[in-house]
């Protein structure tokens, strides 16, 4: 029996030992500004392009370069052999004079700048506890802490996402991550022998249960500041940025459906038990060794904030050389854009940068050289690939209107195929789809269908790495081997494994799991429309040209199809569109509003194969001498491009079946070259730029601001393409200047993450995002100039003033360099907005 005394000496010894770490607003607060610095990776069958630092975009570029430098060793510049190879090639000395006027460095000379490029770089960069602990480590014979921690966090998660359901909420479906992970890393005997440390396990046990209290022993006992843990976080995560990236992409589409997620807390919380566990163990193991590992980490502390300055320092001629390589670009561009405007439409009595304020006729103040009614017009996706195939196609013929609107043609929706109870978005990543769209079949050919997507869904997960061709040929015979060999040595023509079904010109269009109402159809039908400068002086065929990409044996396929349409191709969109405005009804409502559509005009959609130039058609209302001038156009095409396939020595039907043949090869890691060399983003009419040569470089979105009173429109390009193309050219350009960290290395190692989730590169280390280096490089040079987006406009200054002022993330990526914003004046007057000021872009020197 216990007596009162003992009772009372237990009491007293329960309230003498310290209370639990937790934590409080402030951890809370940091923790989450470290979460939210981490930009959404898609998934392979969804993969659209994005700006990996898209999150940080409230700092300057420089700011945020400084620090992912400091932190990670990520590199947001291209290497000083780089800038070697195109100085007085690309970048010339007034390049260099005027880079370093720009950015305050007038103290430098063109030599020193030159210097620099050959000098040894001198300085430090940030080290968490595990890689401390590496640094006395014998390396010959024991595997290093980073690579471990890497791959063990990276095998559980490939493991624990591999389900992903649809329509559900992520945090919801994925709760208790850090506990899975916690109970499956405690009864893994492994990792104790191999790395060869005895009472390894053991430290797992003793961690807490949940991901807060697990983050509160770490921040008490590592001792670290609540003016460091959001950078230390942030360090903590770039060590997984591939995972991190896709936990992400969850907590986007939660909140596209209006679902709170925390899964990142959990995911955070399993790098800093790994911190914990090493520290611990340090100290159990090593006395000696744990208090010189002390010394230099609160050393190392305390020195954090200068470490970053340190580096946004020695990064500032980096980012002269920067910004002179894309000052030999724009001097080249704003060249063409003021010859186009002087030779082209002279004498326009248009009061540049004005609206004038008395309501004129539109004629007077829009000189558009096509005065008579075109022959045909065609509406194209704005991707760079399509500036080169409109080029061609308009020197058919003068009579030839070409046109350039986001791919996904306005059309918020998703498509769900035959036989399956997946759908797929059809629509930017940024925006969530309120439509489901579905083809109409018998209920006999469904049964047919469903088969056949099962079958094809089956084979095309086969073939999506080439170890797993040669497991198939294992698995199913001699038949599949006859089958590789014929397809690699004998290529036909690609279809895609999702359209390749009977595909009627029905579908049922619903909103809610209701049909979409003829009203909805009317008031879609008539926002397109306007939007795309087609609600007036219509020609008698109208073309809705989507893309896509051909290519075999490619996980990252879809990241070569429409990234307006979700990484899908554009067919379902022109489809859907063109029966919409094809609808009697939805034409006799549009009548009403005012929008009167001829009655012998004609939507078509159609599809160009980014590949293989080649335009298929859904209509039988294509005549002889349309399809001729395609094809025609089709040629010049490929020929302009066999320059960067290496293919010059052939030409007409030699190069079209060449070409074709790299669409199917198993074995080729180039079909085509994607949107690398992107550079711009021009919104203005198509008159004003048509004739000029932009090296399938160019963005080209049609606007004509005299149509726009209330500036919606420019609103809507501003907010939703111009942003879309800033995530893609950050992409290249992110690629190329890290490929370790924001790229996917070498895509002949690729393994695809079973869920399709992304591929490793090998048999494990982190998840690999961005783009593979034979996306980029040729294998001798690069083939993408990483250059951050020019961006210009035809419109009044206000307007633009306007849509910046009112929309944070505008504001943001222009004043804090992550691209360039450019006013192209109806009479060649081309300026910068920048900061709230309007400055005149310098003219090219001779």
């Amino acid at each position: 029996m216990i007596s009162a005394k003992e009772n009372s000496k237990n009491d007293l010894s329960q309230l003498a030992q310290p209370l639990a770490p937790v934590l409080n607003e402030a951890h809370l607060e940091k923790l989450t500004e470290a979460s939210e610095r981490i930009a959404p990776t898609w998934p392979l069958d969804e993969l659209i392009a994005v700006n990996p630092w898209w999150e940080m975009r409230q700092q300057s570029f420089a700011d945020v370069s400084a620090k992912l430098e400091a932190l990670s060793q990520a590199h947001c510049l291209m290497p000083k052999t780089y800038f070697q190879n195109v100085w007085l090639e690309t970048i010339q000395p007034h390049h260099l004079e005027q880079a370093k006027a720009e950015l305050g460095h007038d103290e430098l000379t063109v030599a020193q700048l030159e210097r620099y490029l050959i000098e040894d770089d001198d300085y430090t960069h940030w080290h968490n506890v595990s890689d401390f602990v590496d640094s006395g480590r014998d390396r010959k014979y024991k595997m290093a802490w980073r690579d471990e921690i890497t791959h063990q966090i990276s095998q559980f998660c490939a493991d624990y996402f591999r389900d992903r359901p649809q329509n559900v909420c992520y945090d919801k479906h994925y709760e208790g991550l850090y506990s899975a992970w916690l109970d499956t890393t405690r009864h893994d005997m492994g990792i104790e022998i191999l790395m060869a440390e005895d009472g390894l396990t053991e430290q797992f046990e003793g961690l807490p249960e949940s991901s807060e209290d697990l983050i509160a022993q770490a921040i008490t006992e590592l001792g670290i500041q609540e003016n460091q843990l959001a950078d230390y976080a942030h360090a903590l995560l770039l060590d997984v940025n591939g995972w991190a990236s896709w936990v992400a992409y969850l907590r986007w589409q939660d909140r596209l459906n209006d679902c709170e997620n925390h899964l990142m807390m959990d995911f955070l919380a399993m790098r800093f038990a790994w911190e914990l566990v090493l520290w611990r163990h340090q100290k159990e193991t090593g006395r000696s060794v744990f208090n010189e590992l002390k010394v230099m980490w609160r050393s190392q502390l305390a020195m954090l904030p200068k470490l970053i300055e340190a580096h946004k320092e020695t990064q500032q001629k980096a980012w002269i050389w920067q910004r002179a390589a894309e000052m030999a670009y724009q001097s080249h561009l704003h060249e063409r854009l003021r010859f186009a405007s002087i030779n082209l439409h002279p004498g326009s009595d248009e009061v540049d940068g004005e609206i004038p304020t008395q309501k004129f006729p539109l004629e007077k103040h829009v000189k558009n050289p096509l005065t008579e009614t075109p022959l045909i017009q065609a509406a194209f996706c704005i991707d760079v690939r399509s500036e080169v195939y409109r080029r061609a196609l308009e020197a058919q013929h003068p009579r030839i209107q070409t046109l350039g609107f986001a791919g996904f043609f306005g059309l918020p929706i998703e498509f769900q195929p035959m036989g399956s109870d997946v759908s797929r978005p059809q629509l930017p990543g940024l925006l969530r789809s309120a439509i489901k769209v579905t083809p109409l079949t018998g209920k006999e050919k469904l049964t047919k269908t469903k088969d056949k997507l099962n079958k094809k869904a089956r084979w095309s997960e086969w073939g999506y790495a080439p170890p797993a061709t040669f497991s198939m040929v294992e698995a199913t015979g001699v038949l599949y081997a006859f089958k590789l060999l014929k397809n690699s040595m004998f290529p036909a023509s690609h279809k895609h494994p999702v359209n390749d079904l009977p595909l009627t010109n029905d579908f049922e269009i619903t909103e809610n799991g209701k049909p979409l109402g003829l009203e909805k159809k009317v008031e879609l039908a008539g926002k397109i429309l306007h939007a795309m400068g087609l609600d007036k002086n219509l020609a008698p065929k109208v073309l809705l040209v989507g893309h896509g990409s051909s290519s075999c044996n490619n996980p990252h396929a879809a990241g070569l199809d429409c990234g307006a349409c979700g990484g899908q191709t554009g067919e379902v969109n022109v489809r859907v569109l063109a029966l919409l405005l094809n609808e009697l009804d939805v034409r006799d409502g549009l009548a009403k509003q005012g929008v009167v559509i001829p009655k012998e005009t004609r939507f078509i959609a159609a599809m160009h194969n980014t590949t293989t130039d080649d335009v298929s058609f859904y209509s039988d209302a294509v005549d002889e001498q349309m399809s001729v001038w395609f094809e025609q156009a089709s040629d010049l095409c490929r020929q302009e491009r066999s320059t960067r396939l290496g293919l010059t020595h052939l030409d007409g039907q030699a190069l079209h079946s060449a070409i074709k043949y790299r669409a199917r090869d198993w074995s080729q890691v180039r079909p085509e070259w994607g949107l690398s060399a992107n550079a711009a983003f021009i919104v203005a009419p198509r008159w004003r730029t048509r004739g000029v040569d932009f090296d399938g470089r160019v963005f080209l979105h049609d606007y004509d601001h005299f149509e726009d009173e209330d500036r919606s429109l420019l609103t809507l390009i501003m907010t939703a393409p111009m942003v879309v193309a800033n995530w893609i050219n950050l992409q290249y350009y992110a690629s190329s200047c890290d490929n370790h960290i924001y790229g996917s290395g070498n895509k002949v190692l690729h393994n695809v993450v079973e869920g399709g989730i992304g591929v490793f590169e090998g048999n494990g280390g982190d998840l690999r995002i961005g783009l593979a280096m034979q996306s980029l490089h040729n294998g001798e040079d690069w083939i993408h100039e990483p250059l951050r987006l020019n961006v210009y406009i035809d419109a009044p200054r206000d307007a633009i003033e306007s849509v910046i002022e009112q929309h944070d993330a505008v504001r943001e990526l222009i004043d804090n360099d992550w691209l360039y914003l450019y006013r192209w004046g109806r009479k060649g007057t081309i300026e910068r907005c920048y900061q709230g000021q309007w400055l005149p872009a310098k003219k090219p020197v001779q």
